[in-house]
């Protein structure tokens, strides 16, 4: 699927999920050529998704790097985030932050059972961290996990809530408690990055528990 993307929207993709990048990096991960990440990353740049910032590291010539702009974030799903915000300021204002605490928790409890259904048989921590990768990213998160140490990173480099958490965050809190009950008393999980905080993802620090 990844592969039938245009070029452009793959490198939007890149830079989404692995972070500002410079043309030489961008390049390498999409398999063309400098001047080819260079024309995709101008047309880009025209239509306003990305822009680049000139960084100066030790004695070599600056380099520039690419991120996404706000505009560029917006390409990724944002789940009709005005109406959710709306609906939140709406119960907030009609039937006070104790009911919309009420709902939140129970779409959290409702989440917290879909999830659990969908991990039963898996036993390992890495085998329910892969697993709840999958579910997040399905869900629009652009999840993965990566080794650290002697655990493992929970990373999500996309909120399709964003705009809704930002307005109530219950919701990040109710998605931490959800992952901590997941994943049992064998594991410790930390949020160690926050898109809401300013950082380009969410990422949980997962550590094993010794039993």
């Amino acid at each position: 699927m990844q592969n039938q993307l245009p070029e452009n929207e793959k490198a939007l993709g890149i830079i989404k999920t692995q972070g500002p990048q410079t043309l030489l990096d961008l390049a390498a991960a999409m398999e063309i050529t400098v001047e080819g990440a260079r024309f995709h990353l101008l047309k880009l740049a025209k239509e306003g998704l990305v822009a680049a910032t000139t960084e100066s590291k030790g004695r070599g010539r600056p380099q520039q790097i690419w991120a996404l702009t706000d505009l560029g974030h917006a390409r990724f799903p944002d789940m009709h985030a005005a109406l959710t915000v709306n609906l939140i300021e709406s119960i907030r204002g009609t039937l006070g932050q104790q009911a919309l605490d009420k709902i939140i928790a129970a779409n959290g409890k409702a989440g917290l059972e879909r999830y659990l259904q969908e991990l039963e048989g898996k036993t390992t921590l890495k085998e329910r961290l892969k697993g709840l990768a999958v579910i997040r990213t399905r869900e629009g998160y652009m999840a993965d996990i990566k080794k650290e140490g002697e655990g493992f990173l929970l990373v999500e480099n996309h909120c399709p809530i964003c705009a809704a958490a930002a307005s109530c965050q219950g919701f990040c809190a109710a998605e931490l408690k959800t992952f901590k009950t997941v994943l049992g008393k064998a594991a410790d999980v930390e949020r160690v990055d926050h898109i809401l905080k300013g950082a380009r993802r969410c990422a949980y620090k997962v550590t094993p528990v010794a039993g």
